[in-house]
């Protein structure tokens, strides 16, 4: 093992900035190059952030030196499946921005790699570093609401021509659909908290907006595994600032977003407590803990270790994504999981 493990950082937009930013930071790697499909762009990453690393449009070459360990793929939604698969083949350990895939065959296709190749992987649900989920996460551990046999996390977001992939986003071709594009954050975190789904169905809809090329709004109920329910919704044309609400409700008491009723924990309560922590409620990438996911991965790599947000698990994230988009596509017909 390297004294310090090489990065490559591919793509040049807006998450690049994180990613650069807390890999120059971790103290056992160096980002040592930026590429991107234009040149220029990736010059603009590497003068914003001070570096003196390469800059690339060639990735496949990118990939051929022997002083790169880990490809950071943050290119727009549909190249990165393909390039995930060329960086697997090509023995980097790999950082995956979400979503990973648009499709079931793309989705195989990169876990078949990344299996065959034997490299750690993290995908970037970066959420599970956010605090109120580190801290949601440790009570439900600790049994302080019992089995939550009713989950419900919604993903609400306005995207307009503010953002700067607003171009690529809209599209189906490049972004896909509001569950795999934003909403994918939310079936993450159902996940991360109630458990694995066994059947979804959903309904998809237009409220108001026409410049997006699929439906901008998804709504979805869901059988869990556990023997519970649970809703997913997705929303790009919400007119409200965004918000990502977290409600749990268990045998032992509920979670709504930051605060608890749990008599188990707290017998004398006579109304909800209250724990301060950083919410889940900003899309600015600069409000999310890249710093916590890029340390996670690099310590997994040093120890040899997976990632509990590898790319094995992030397909079932995608798959249930899918299955809901499948289902809206056909009146809301119910859809079973696993899909692959």
């Amino acid at each position: 093992m390297p004294d310090r493990l090489g990065v490559a950082v591919h793509g040049a937009g807006w998450v690049s900035g994180e990613h650069i930013r807390w890999f120059s930071a971790n103290p056992h790697t160096e980002v040592r190059c930026i590429s991107s499909r234009r040149l220029e762009s990736a010059q603009r990453r590497r003068d914003e952030t001070g570096l003196k690393c390469d800059v690339s449009t060639d990735f496949e070459k990118v990939l051929s030196r022997k002083d790169i360990d880990i490809a950071v793929i943050c290119t727009p939604n549909h190249l990165h499946a393909r390039e995930t698969v060329a960086a697997a083949q090509a023995g980097k350990h790999v950082v995956i921005e979400k979503p990973v895939a648009l499709n079931l065959d793309d989705l195989k296709a990169m876990r078949d790699a990344v299996r065959k190749a034997k490299v750690k992987t993290v995908v970037s649900f970066v959420l599970r570093w956010n605090p109120m989920f580190e801290t949601v996460k440790a009570l439900l551990a600790d049994d302080a609401i019992g089995k939550v046999f009713y989950a419900r996390v919604n993903y609400l977001h306005e995207i307009g021509p503010w953002y700067s992939g607003y171009e690529w986003a809209r599209r189906k071709e490049t972004s896909g659909t509001a569950m795999l594009c934003g909403g994918c954050h939310a079936a993450d975190a159902l996940r991360w908290f109630a458990g694995e789904v066994s059947e979804v169905t959903a309904f998809h809809c237009r409220g108001h907006r026409q410049d997006f090329e699929y439906m901008p709004t998804l709504m979805g109920t869901l059988h869990l595994a556990n023997g519970g329910v649970g809703h997913l919704g997705a929303s790009f044309e919400i007119e409200m600032p965004y918000s990502f609400p977290v409600e749990l409700f268990g045998s032992k008491g509920s979670i709504r977003d930051n605060r608890i009723w749990s008599k188990a924990k707290f017998p004398g309560q006579m109304g909800w407590v209250e724990f301060p922590t950083i919410l889940p409620d900003s899309g600015a990438v600069s409000h999310h803990p890249f710093q916590g996911e890029i340390n996670h991965f690099v310590d997994c790599i040093l120890k040899d270790v997976e990632s509990h947000c590898n790319l094995e698990d992030a397909v079932k994230t995608h798959e249930l994504c899918i299955a809901l988009d499948m289902s809206a596509e056909q009146g809301g017909k119910p859809v079973k999981l696993p899909l692959l």
